[in-house]
């Protein structure tokens, strides 16, 4: 699915909504975040790397947009534990969440599979599977004290149709995808929480230079190039609309 060709994101279309977004520090997530912000939203920004956080935090600052709040917190080395005291942050500093953005991921490397080192394989999908699970999990609640709740994940094309050497990348793509409509299916009759999945297209990003080193990055989108989608699919305009597979 597309989101509207004429839709175009009010100037307060994510007023006082509490947004958390991972992987917050460069690309799009970085980029979405300054986005939501700049809409009205107070957003959480979760990363592993402080200094990239306060970047972002300063951009926002710089445009006069609501205080985000920074939550350092690496991915791959988190426990079951790590997300609840998170969620027991959020419930004691905002009360409710409004969108929750599952951006972070860890590509690893282009690998067949007969070469896949095991280690590697269950890195990836810590961070990119297991921590989805594990947040989304721990911020139910928080979530569904909104009376319009928004959980995204942020896909890839390999994650819908399978490619050559993408290995765990592809396979953790693939089965979010497949979480996030058991998610939408399962808090559709009785919540105010929709889900969906996002396919950005190929745009400049950290992990796009590791799967591509030779490419030229401007000859992509660029991370700002793609929030529109981003914002309708937190903000109000997509009430209703849950467990779809959109793209850019």
């Amino acid at each position: 699915m597309q989101i509207p060709d004429d839709w175009q994101p009010p100037a307060d279309c994510l007023q006082q909504r509490v947004i958390l977004i991972t992987g917050a520090g460069s690309g799009i997530g970085a980029a979405v975040a300054v986005a939501c912000a700049h809409h009205g939203a107070s957003v959480i920004l979760l990363d592993k790397i402080v200094r990239n956080l306060e970047q972002v935090y300063d951009a926002i600052e710089a445009c006069g947009a609501p205080q985000a709040a920074i939550y350092p917190m690496n991915l791959e080395g988190a426990a079951e534990k790590d997300y609840l005291d998170l969620a027991a942050t959020l419930q004691t500093e905002f009360g409710r969440l409004d969108g929750l953005l599952h951006n972070a991921a860890l590509l690893g490397a282009l690998i067949p599979i007969a070469n896949f080192e095991s280690e590697l394989w269950y890195k990836i999908l810590q961070v990119n599977l297991n921590a989805p699970f594990l947040l989304t999990r721990a911020c139910l609640g928080l979530l569904t004290k909104s009376v319009d709740a928004a959980v995204l994940f942020n896909s890839d094309r390999v994650g819908r149709k399978g490619k050559a050497y993408w290995g765990a990348y592809a396979a953790s793509k693939a089965a979010v995808e497949n979480f996030m409509q058991v998610l939408a299916d399962e808090l559709e009759a009785n919540t105010a929480v929709r889900v969906n999945s996002i396919d950005p297209g190929s745009v400049a990003t950290p992990l796009r230079a590791l799967a591509y080193p030779g490419e030229d990055p401007a000859t992509l989108a660029a991370p700002q190039d793609v929030v529109r989608p981003f914002l309708y699919l937190l903000g109000p305009d997509s009430k209703g609309v849950s467990g779809q597979q959109f793209r850019v």
